[in-house]
C-alpha cells in the first residue's frame, strides 16, 4: 500500500514522500498563480480554478477571492455556485467535499490532517540517507448544500456539517453539526433550528 493510499484510507502516512509533495507542489504552483492575478483578470482565474478543481462540476456561479492556500488539489471537490471570501485555505491529510450552494467567510480554514498529541511521535525525523519523514494521519471533512460558514471559522478534520446550517463567525468545529441550525462557539456547539422567523426580510423590517 502507498502513502497515498494510506492516507485515502485514514491510516498513518508519511506525508513528506515524493508523490504526495509533487502534488502539493502543483497544487501550491496554481494557487501563487492564481494569487497573483488581478481582480479584472476573470477569464484566467477561470482557467487557474479549472486546473485547481478539474473534476468539480462547475455549473451555476464560482468564485474565489484572493489568496487561496490549497494544500492538495487532488483532496478536495467543491459543488456548483460557490463562493470563499480572502484566505480560503484547505490543509491536506485528508479528503474534503464541500456541496452545493456554499458560501465561505473571509479566513476560513479546512484542516484535515492530524499529528500525535505525543511530541516524540509528531517531530520530523531524518533516517540514515538524509531523508526526512513526517507521520501523520487525517479524516475527511464534509460541508452539504447551502451551508454559510461566517468568517475564521476552523473545520476539523473528521467533521460533517448538515445541508442548510450556518456556522458563526469565529467557530472551531470539532464535531459533526446536523442539518438546519445555526451553531457557534469554540467548540462549535449547536444553538437552535433555524426557521422562518430568521428570515433577512422579516428581521430587516424590526430593525
Amino acid at each position: 500500500m502507498t502513502e497515498y493510499e494510506k492516507m485515502h484510507n485514514g491510516m498513518i502516512y508519511d506525508c513528506f514522500t515524493e508523490e504526495l509533495g509533487k502534488v502539493q507542489k502543483d497544487s501550491h504552483r496554481l494557487c501563487e498563480q492564481y494569487n497573483k492575478l488581478c481582480v479584472d483578470d476573470e477569464e484566467e482565474k477561470k482557467k487557474v480554478l479549472r486546473q485547481l478543481f478539474p473534476n468539480d462540476n462547475f455549473g451555476g456561479y464560482r468564485s474565489m477571492e484572493t489568496p487561496i492556500f490549497i494544500d492538495n488539489y487532488k483532496e478536495i471537490k467543491i459543488g456548483k455556485n460557490f463562493y470563499s471570501n480572502i484566505h480560503f485555505s484547505f490543509i491536506g491529510g485528508n479528503t474534503v467535499e464541500i456541496g452545493d450552494n456554499v458560501f465561505v467567510g473571509p479566513y476560513c480554514t479546512l484542516a484535515t490532517g492530524i499529528h500525535s498529541l505525543i511530541a516524540d511521535e509528531r517531530r520530523i525525523s531524518v533516517d540514515e540517507n538524509g531523508i526526512a519523514h513526517d507521520y501523520e494521519y487525517g479524516r475527511p471533512i464534509k460541508i452539504g448544500n447551502d451551508v454559510w460558514i461566517a468568517s475564521n471559522v476552523t473545520i476539523c478534520g473528521g467533521v460533517t456539517i448538515g445541508n442548510s446550517s450556518v456556522i458563526g463567525a469565529g467557530s472551531v468545529v470539532t464535531k459533526d453539526i446536523p442539518a438546519g441550525v445555526l451553531a457557534a462557539g469554540n467548540p462549535c456547539k449547536v444553538i437552535r433550528k433555524i426557521t422562518e422567523k430568521d428570515s433577512m426580510y422579516l428581521r430587516a423590517k424590526r430593525d
